[in-house]
């Protein structure tokens, strides 16, 4: 029986940027800062970086003076590789005893100069990106439980920090929630999941059935969503997430003011209605109940003026609630749900 990827990570983490200047693919190091600050020594940039986490500069020696856990590379660049240049630093981390963490599709045991280093000091070294063994194909069986995933119109665009923020909310309003992880980032924070855009094809689906299993009639799994379906590189693991996720529920996750597909310039982002009518057709597949139940939108990059604006118009537009979790907090969508799934 297959089992979810669990990590244990050795805190504090130092969090290694390099020159890494877009927030999008420095997702990973802000994730875990915005959700588990208290985990967090400082940051590791290269001469010249301007991407700023918002924690304390540290050297890795300044690091393992500070007895710092872990170094975790906060990045997830397309195609998940690390540079040719940061190995060194890693190596030297290592060798300084921290645990090498990384989220990334490269395998951190693979780089025997690293696996010397690590061996030599002690370090562990963490790929959290591996799959389970032996998961099952999926067969849309419907199970006990409610179950609510967040997906996207692009990458990036919340799905990962609206799951957290749902999950929070509805455990905090007195409803039976738990956050399920499919992404490196969600792993680290929660401790277990399973890297779905690592998981053969032919088993996403049946991962996504594992990661949520039946529960109580009145208990929410709280899905993270990945990719998008309506991505040109990336739609495939979302749709075998869709299916096998089962959802009750589904909240679209949008970045107001994105208009070209985040690395695909040449595509635009589809409009949050269209992205609604997409996973309500496949959705049904293997829950004919699927439903949205509410829009989670990224409003930081709008002048503050437009930002109220813009969450009434969808909401107008689409007949749901529409927040920024980041401002407003999901007590509208959580009632929504409550007051639709009341029976």
């Amino acid at each position: 029986m297959s089992k979810l990827t669990t990590v244990q990570l050795k805190p504090p983490y130092l969090i290694l940027i390099g020159e890494e200047d877009d927030a999008s693919y420095a997702k990973t190091g802000l994730g875990i800062i915005q959700w588990q600050p208290e985990r967090v020594a400082g940051q590791l940039r290269f001469p010249g970086c301007t991407l700023d986490l918002g924690v304390p500069d540290m050297t890795v020696r300044e690091a393992a003076q500070a007895h710092v856990g872990s170094l975790v590379i906060g990045v997830a660049p397309v195609g998940g590789t690390i540079p040719d240049r940061w190995w060194d630093v890693i190596e030297e981390a290592a060798l300084a005893g921290l645990d090498i963490v990384c989220g990334l599709h490269v395998k951190l045991s693979d780089n025997p100069v690293l696996a010397a280093a690590a061996e030599k000091s002690g370090a562990r070294l963490v790929d959290v990106r591996e799959s389970p063994p032996n998961l099952p194909v999926g067969n849309g069986i419907k199970r006990r439980g409610r179950r609510l995933l967040t997906v996207g119109t692009d990458c990036v665009v919340g799905k990962k920090y609206s799951a957290l923020a749902l999950d929070r909310a509805m455990r905090e309003a007195g409803m039976k929630s738990t956050f399920r992880a499919t992404g490196q980032t969600g792993i680290m924070i929660a401790g277990e999941g399973i890297p779905i855009d690592a998981v053969v094809a032919d088993f996403i689906s049946g991962a996504a059935e594992l990661l949520s299993p039946a529960n109580d009639d009145d208990h929410w799994d709280v899905i993270e969503g990945q990719g998008s379906l309506l991505h040109p590189g990336y739609s495939g693991v979302s749709l075998g997430l869709l299916h096998g996720s089962q959802p009750d529920a589904f909240v679209v996750c949008h970045d107001a003011a994105r208009k070209n597909v985040s690395g695909w310039e040449h595509y635009s982002v589809p409009s949050v209605k269209q992205c609604i009518e997409l996973h309500e057709v496949l959705g049904r597949r293997t829950n004919p109940e699927i439903r949205c139940v509410g829009i989670s939108v990224n409003t930081s990059m709008l002048p503050e003026q437009e930002r109220a604006p813009c969450l009434a118009d969808l909401s107008a537009d689409t007949g749901l609630p529409c927040i920024d979790p980041l401002t407003g907090g999901c007590a509208p969508i959580v009632n929504y749900i409550r007051a639709q799934f009341s029976e």
